[in-house]
């Protein structure tokens, strides 16, 4: 069990210090801010959606390695993905970080992140970049905010 909270944490400070799909999406053409006030996180999500798809994400932002990597991790899980599955993939990583799954390996890489329900004042910075995407999707112009 130490060695796989081991590799998890090495997977989301990987993550933080490197993260995939950060910058301002060229092509964007939906959008979303977002921003934790109990400890100052904040994110921009960047969309380009066809159709119903998502062909396009990216995100900028400052913030803990909880909210980098969450962030970066939900990118890499979006891109190519249809909207309905993008609303899917957002119930099923918050369930996962807030109530636990009863299948973690099905959310992929998503599931480094499941050790953040023992700490819920962490839950925040992890679903921050989802419910800014979710925002972005319904091209909500008001920015999220986790309180």
């Amino acid at each position: 069990m130490r060695e796989l909270r081991d590799l998890y944490q090495e997977v989301i400070l990987d993550h933080n210090r490197r993260p995939r799909n950060f910058g301002a999406l060229a092509d964007a053409n939906r959008q979303a801010e977002g921003y934790n006030p109990l400890c100052g996180d904040r994110i921009q999500v960047f969309l380009h959606v066809e159709g119903d798809q998502v062909q396009g994400i990216s995100f900028e932002g400052t913030g803990c390695a909880i909210s980098q990597a969450s962030a970066s991790l939900m990118t890499e899980a979006l891109k190519g993905k249809s909207v309905a599955d993008a609303h899917a993939l957002f119930a099923s990583f918050h369930d996962l970080v807030t109530r636990g799954s009863d299948d973690p390996d099905r959310l992929g890489k998503l599931a480094v992140l499941a050790g953040v329900r023992e700490f819920p004042i962490r839950v925040k910075c992890a679903t921050l970049a989802w419910h800014t995407l979710e925002a972005a999707l319904a091209k909500r112009d008001q920015p999220v905010s986790t309180e």
